[in-house]
Formats: structure tokens, C-alpha cells, sequence
């Protein structure tokens, strides 16, 4: 993004108490000398109170322009002649150089949740996601003037740090060192954060958060990768169970020749770890054959 031009800065204001009735006093004075023009006798009289009271009116009506009223969680971008002159934070009833336009800016904290956008992760698959972000105008000089909308912009760019981020990453990784959005929601919303933080930083706003609120594969895909996600979990346990049955297998075997309750040849041993492992690796219970002969027979 380019180096914005303009930065904010406070306007020069004061309080508008003073100023309010400073300009009472003005329309009631004026009104009083036309009252006072019109009543009097002499016509030189009448020719000079008339035109001041007028004038006195009216500049009093000038001079109350300038009062602004700002309510906590609001501000004005103060312009005199369509140069930037400062931005008024200061809650409460202000006054101004009453030739200035002052443009109401919102700082209160605002929601934006994007809608479902459907993207290609790292790995090409088709997938849904939408996100939500937390945001507020720090510089309201940089908000007015160096983008057009800047809550337009925050949206636009919001969509795509989201895209971008969406492409960057799979949604799940195959190597167990690789981040992907189901399973490091944290470290991706605090790059997805940051990126946001690089886009808007030029529109004068502050990204407070940003989370993702929608994540799933595309309804096309969903049922084979559900299949896939089933047959790695399955895998998963078999091997857990695998690795359990071998240290059952071979804490049975130590104890057997520790303790010197049967002395196994090589032969036999296969034997018994391949019941062994046959009985503690099954999906159903083992139906079990006593031998009522010795182990040769």
C-alpha cells in the first residue's frame, strides 16, 4: 500500500458553552437594535441601528455554526477550504472556525463477518470458509481522505486476506509439521490478522480481531473426504492397538522365561505370539481351543 499524505492531528476547538451564549447574546443584541432602529424617531438613527443589528444578527447566527456536538465514540474531520485543518476527539459541545465543513466519523469498535466464500486450499480441494473481524478507525484523517469508502475497503480487502490465506494453507496437512486450518485455528487467524493488519493499515484502521466462522470442505468433496478422514482414524487406532498387543506379546514372553514357568523353543514362541497378537488385534472375541494334549500335539 502507498505511504499515506495526510495523518490526523486535533483541531483547534474550545469549549461551546461560552461560544453558545456569546452567540445568544449576539442574535438578541441584533434583534434588540433593529427593534430599537425601527422605534426610534429620528431617521439617521434608524439608518445606522438597523443595518448593525442586521449585521449584528447575523454574525451572531455565523459565529453558532461553529458549534459541533460530539458524542463519546464519534469525532469530526475539521477541512477549511478543502485543506485537512484536524480532527475533533474531545466529546461534548465544541466550537470551530464556523467556515470550516466538519464530516462525522464513527471510532466506535464495528463487526464484519464475510460471507461463505468458497476457495481451493494448498492442496486444490474445494473448500467453504468465512471469517468475522473486529475493527475500529484509528486515523480518521487516513479514513476520509486516502481511500474512497473506507468501510467499503475494509470489506473488500477482509475478503481477500481471507482468500489469500485460504490458498495459502491445506485444510488438512498430510506431514504432521504442516499447519492447516482445521487443526491451527490460532497461528492462521494470527497471520490471516496480521495480513489484515498490512491491507487496511493505509485507511487509518485498527484490526482489534479476526476469526474464522465457517470451515468446511465444499459439499462436493465432503462425503469422500469425510471417507478419508473415517479410514485415517481407523489406521490411527490400529496402530496404537498394534503397538499395545506387541508390548503385551513381549512382557508375556519375558515373564514366561523369567519366572521360568515353560521353557519355549523358537518354534513355539512364533506360535504363541501369532495367537497372541491374533486374539489382541481382532475385531471380535477369540473362541478359544484347549489342547488337553502337550503343546507338540
Amino acid at each position: 500500500m502507498p505511504e499515506p499524505q495526510v495523518r490526523e492531528y486535533p483541531a483547534h476547538s474550545v469549549g461551546g458553552g461560552l461560544a453558545l451564549l456569546a452567540g445568544l447574546a449576539g442574535v438578541l443584541a441584533g434583534a434588540g437594535l433593529v427593534v430599537l432602529g425601527i422605534l426610534a424617531a429620528a431617521t439617521a438613527a434608524k439608518a445606522s441601528l438597523i443595518p448593525l443589528g442586521i449585521l449584528t444578527f447575523l454574525g451572531a447566527v455565523l459565529a453558532m455554526s461553529g458549534l459541533n456536538m460530539v458524542e463519546p465514540g464519534q469525532a469530526r474531520v475539521v477541512q477549511l477550504f478543502g485543506r485537512y485543518r484536524g480532527t475533533i476527539r474531545t466529546d461534548g459541545l465544541r466550537w470551530v472556525n464556523p467556515l470550516t465543513t466538519r464530516e462525522k466519523i464513527s471510532t466506535r469498535v464495528r463487526n464484519h463477518e464475510t460471507a461463505v466464500l468458497k476457495v481451493n486450499d494448498a492442496y486444490g480441494n474445494p473448500i467453504e470458509l468465512a471469517a468475522v473481524v473486529v475493527w475500529k478507525v484509528e486515523d480518521t484523517a487516513r479514513a476520509v481522505f486516502e481511500v474512497e469508502d473506507f468501510t467499503e475497503f475494509v470489506e473488500t480487502q477482509t475478503e481477500a486476506a481471507v482468500r489469500h490465506i485460504a490458498i495459502e494453507y491445506p485444510y488438512d496437512a498430510h506431514d504432521e509439521d504442516g499447519l492447516s486450518l482445521r487443526e491451527n485455528a490460532e497461528e492462521i487467524t494470527e497471520k490471516l490478522a496480521a495480513e489484515l493488519h498490512a491491507r487496511v493499515e493505509a485507511a487509518g484502521v485498527q484490526i482489534i480481531e479476526s476469526r474464522f466462522t465457517h470451515l468446511a470442505y465444499a459439499p462436493e468433496i465432503a462425503s469422500a473426504m469425510l471417507q478419508r478422514q473415517q479410514a485415517g482414524a481407523v489406521v490411527a487406532a490400529r496402530k496404537q492397538i498394534v503397538e499395545g498387543a506387541v508390548g503385551m506379546v513381549e512382557l508375556a514372553l519375558t515373564r514366561l522365561s523369567e519366572d521360568g514357568i515353560v521353557d519355549l523353543d523358537p518354534e513355539r514362541k512364533a506360535a504363541m505370539v501369532s495367537n497372541l497378537m491374533v486374539v489382541l488385534c481382532g475385531d471380535r472375541a477369540a473362541q478359544p481351543v484347549v489342547n488337553t494334549g502337550t503343546l507338540y500335539q
